[in-house]
């Protein structure tokens, strides 16, 4: 079959779009952004999906990852304020906002972010004294992550996050503050018992306060209670009762008998001759006895109950 010149230059044509349509077509995948160059210049941004370029005149620049990235900092010794050398290292987070910018205003990202968080590592910490640096990690964070992210800010991208993962102090160092950690925590404690020793003694203090007023109120209460007894019998003698002066005096005897009886140290008890004096004393307290009742028609063996003890007197 022979082709003529025709088909030969409408199958060239069709291969000739074949190839361009080829070369035109991009797919860029999701999470990165892709830079067209024509001419070795600058020209768009092809964004996640299918794209077309001019083939043989455009060309694909650089391809960025827009995905947020991690970027592991190295361990790297730092100077405090206080001249105390410590050994710290971190993480930074960072997303490419413009890939353009990322692309054409620095060479080496990765590297320019590295040594970027680095300095200024060096910069926040060194300025800072050791107990501070020790407890302020989140300070340090918030500040590192204010100024490297300004600096980087012409590069199109945003540092989200920067971390310090270690900050290692020299051995001795951490000897020393182990120690002064002991001593803290020892006189912390000496403070407390000293605190609840006192608090003891005031506690007691008080007790002992409260218990003389109530002792002291006690007696008071027993004196008047004395003062009107006395007063009572004093009225019934000056009306002529003289069986309420033997119950005073009776009674009086009776208590000191009881507690004579109840000493510990006694076992037997001789009464001297003049004690005659407290049986007539008790024969009064019998009398007003059998009178109340009496008046007040107790029974037989209320009366029987109400009789006082005999007591027989002894010779000296």
């Amino acid at each position: 079959m022979d082709f003529s010149g025709f088909d030969i230059a409408i199958g060239a044509l069709a291969l000739l779009v074949l190839v361009l349509l080829i070369k035109g077509i991009r797919t860029i995948p999701q999470g990165y952004n892709y830079t067209v160059e024509r001419f070795g210049r600058y020209t768009k941004t092809l964004s996640p999906g299918l794209n077309f370029i001019f083939p043989f005149i455009d060309r694909i620049g650089a391809k960025m990852n827009m995905m947020e990235q991690v970027l592991d900092v190295p361990s790297q010794e730092i100077i405090t304020r206080d001249n105390a050398i410590v050994g710290v290292d971190g993480i930074a987070f960072f997303q490419i906002l413009n890939a353009a910018q990322a692309a054409y205003q620095v060479s080496g990202l990765q590297n320019a972010i590295l040594n970027l968080t680095m300095t200024n590592i060096r910069t926040v910490m060194g300025s800072m004294d050791l107990d501070e640096l020790l407890s302020n990690r989140d300070a340090i964070n918030e500040r590192l992550l204010r100024v490297v992210d300004e600096a980087a800010h012409p590069w199109g991208i945003k540092i989200t996050r920067v971390e310090m993962k270690d900050i290692n102090p020299p051995a001795n160092l951490i000897e020393s503050m182990g120690r002064q950690m002991t001593a803290e925590r020892n006189k912390r404690a000496q403070i407390l018992a000293a605190e609840g020793l006192k608090q003891s003694q005031i506690l007691e203090a008080e007790g002992r306060k409260e218990a003389a007023f109530r002792d002291a109120e006690a007696r008071e209460r027993s004196a008047e209670a004395e003062a009107r007894a006395t007063q009572v019998v004093s009225e019934a003698i000056s009306k002529g009762d003289v069986q309420a002066l033997n119950y005073f005096v009776a009674l009086k005897y009776t208590e000191a008998l009881g507690r004579i009886g109840t000493a510990t140290n006694s076992k037997i008890v001789l009464m001297p001759f003049e004690a005659s004096s407290l049986i007539g004393s008790l024969g009064g307290i019998g009398e007003i006895a059998k009178e109340v009742f009496r008046s007040e028609g107790t029974t037989g063996s209320q009366r029987q109950a109400a009789r006082p003890p005999v007591v027989r007197p002894t010779d000296n």
